[in-house]
């Protein structure tokens, strides 16, 4: 099955376009856009413009909207669909379905940051940004958004809403957080470039996000508009760097964020992707982009609370972008452009100008020819090209932070070894590899745990182990309140650090670990998966190095960068 997918892989790679020119014109794109645009009747011709959501998700299960969309196609051929939840065959079939009823093919988009697995709940994501930022080499970066970019191809998706280029130089950012590469720009740009690169050699438009940068910010524009107090230079030697990168490199399309940036346009409550300084004198004029602007979703609360009933859309046309995702009132948004069109402050030729966009980019990836997802070992193919890599970075993402003994590097199955689960209730795949490869006892100290609990665990682990492995699990990648840790665990690991020769491993957000940075070997893992436990089993089996850096400053104990190579 690797062998064929490989296969799959060199054909696809042979027969895509060099440094992919997604909105490159030649004389068979421009004459099949003019003669699609020709057919659109006026409401088609904004249609054309809107991305709709597909689905979402309902409790442990998906709802499709399938009907719905059927509908805004036949009656006003809408441009564009997002996959959000559900598994991957409904999705292919759903996809399938809405493409042959569509009069002008769908341009099919995810919100794929970690691959279609971050949506298809039967696909494995591949690793966050943030462990990806902590490791070497470049080439996985490349590497994965090529992968990434064979997923989507291979699911029927033309656009993938990634990379972020976002710089988390706010550890209070409650939105980007594990979604960014970290905190130095230049990491954030040659690594966003790389993924780029690769997801674009595989024939899928990568798409830079959230211009001008949300790294910054500690409100969510999900539910309310962020501020940057920051001056125009303060964003052009640091946020809006990666960006300039991206567009040298190619990028086929920028994502918008929801932010109100006085520097750049101090309309009251007028987010930055609602802005005409912004969208066309800053990223078209200034910094010369010619690719596809999205907005980011509309029904975000940073834009929707302030312009509501179809104005958000409207004003994003007229700011400058080109496609509108998740507009809400499809009717409603129509109607208001065309109403604004009357009014002269936007024109049928910029309606043109977008369309024509659009459609040039709908032609060369691929879509003048209506396409056709085939489901067979279609979920077995998306998984396979995960696996492999996922492992390589997580062995590569392994950090280790402090080592003030030899511990870490005298592991072996004499020594009587205790592993203690901090956040679990139950044992999980970590503690049964320690239990088959070191007979290791195990236990579980939840984050509701009283203090009493944590005191009679430690009375039991002092004097009766040689070595305590405390993992630290199932904690949120959120710092509001304490990225769900309590404090009673942080104090038990603590004190666990003082009695015991002890090696603390945290699977998750780096961020966390500024609750117990001064014990005695300490290492970031920096996600919870089966896959990373796995990978973290194999160091402390000394079968790898620790080789990974910290993409994030630990406030002033451990700052951007740091790692101790274990030998």
């Amino acid at each position: 099955m690797i062998k064929k997918m490989m296969i799959f892989i060199l054909i696809l790679l042979s027969g895509s376009m060099q440094a992919q020119e997604f909105l490159q014109v030649s004389e068979a794109s421009q004459k099949w856009a003019d003669s699609v645009y020709k057919k659109l009747n006026r409401r088609e011709k904004i249609a054309q413009l809107m991305v709709l959501r597909l689905s979402e998700k309902s409790g442990d299960s998906a709802i499709f909207y399938t009907k719905q969309i059927s509908k805004y196609i036949q009656k006003y051929n809408i441009g564009s669909i997002c996959l959000f939840q559900g598994k991957a065959i409904q999705q292919a079939i759903t996809v399938n379905q809405l493409q042959k009823q569509a009069p002008t093919p769908l341009m099919v988009c995810i919100d794929g940051e970690t691959g279609v697995g971050m949506r298809f709940n039967d696909i494995m994501p591949f690793p966050n940004q943030l462990t990806l930022g902590a490791v070497a080499d470049v080439n996985l970066a490349f590497q994965m958004g090529q992968a990434m970019g064979v997923q989507c191809k291979r699911a029927g998706i033309q656009v993938n809403y990634a990379p972020v280029v976002d710089i988390n130089n706010n550890p209070a950012n409650p939105v980007i957080n594990v979604r960014s590469f970290g905190e130095s720009k230049y990491k954030v740009a040659k690594f966003g470039v790389a993924l780029t690169q690769g997801m674009q050699q595989a024939g899928v438009m990568a798409c830079a996000k959230h211009f001008p940068g949300h790294g910054d910010v500690s409100v969510d524009s999900h539910y309310d508009l962020p501020v940057i107090p920051k001056s125009k230079l303060q964003l052009d030697s640091l946020e809006i760097y990666p960006f300039k990168e991206m567009i040298k490199a190619g990028v086929g399309s920028m994502m918008m964020g929801h932010l109100y940036i006085p520097a750049i346009d101090a309309t009251a409550n007028q987010a930055s992707s609602l802005s005409k300084t912004n969208v066309t004198n800053l990223v078209r004029d200034e910094l010369g982009f010619k690719g596809i602007n999205f907005t980011d979703a509309l029904e975000m609360k940073g834009v929707a609370k302030f312009y509501p009933q179809g104005q958000a859309a409207t004003q994003s046309l007229i700011a400058g972008n080109d496609m509108l995702c998740l507009p809400g009132d499809i009717k409603g948004s129509i109607k208001r452009i065309r109403k604004v069109i009357r009014k002269k402050d936007l024109s049928w030729d910029d309606i043109h100008a977008k369309v024509n966009r659009v459609l040039i980019a709908k032609y060369n990836l691929g879509l003048h020819k209506t396409p056709i997802i085939d489901t067979t070992n279609l979920v077995a193919e998306l998984n396979e090209v995960v696996v492999p890599l996922k492992k390589e970075i997580y062995k590569q993402a392994i950090t280790v932070l402090k080592q003030t003994d030899s511990t870490i590097n005298q592991l072996h199955k004499k020594q009587k070894i205790a592993f203690v689960g901090v956040g679990l209730k139950v044992e999980n795949h970590f503690s049964e590899l320690l239990k088959n490869t070191y007979q290791a006892n195990s236990y579980c100290l939840d984050y509701q745990a009283s203090a009493q609990e944590a005191n009679v665990l430690l009375q039991h682990l002092k004097g009766n182990y040689d070595v305590v492995i405390v993992g630290v699990h199932q904690y949120t990648k959120y710092p509001a309140n304490n990225f769900g840790i309590s404090y009673t665990a942080i104090d038990f690991i603590k004190q666990v650090n003082l009695q015991n020769k002890a090696i603390t491993i945290a699977f998750g957000t780096p961020y966390a670990i500024s609750n117990f940075t001064n014990l005695s070997n300490l290492v970031a893992a920096y996600e919870d998966d089966k896959l990373m436990h796995e990978a973290v089993l194999s160091f402390l089996k000394g079968e790898i190095k620790a080789n990974g850096t910290l993409p994030v400053s630990i406030g002033n104990s451990f700052l951007f960068g740091y790692g101790i190579a274990n030998k």
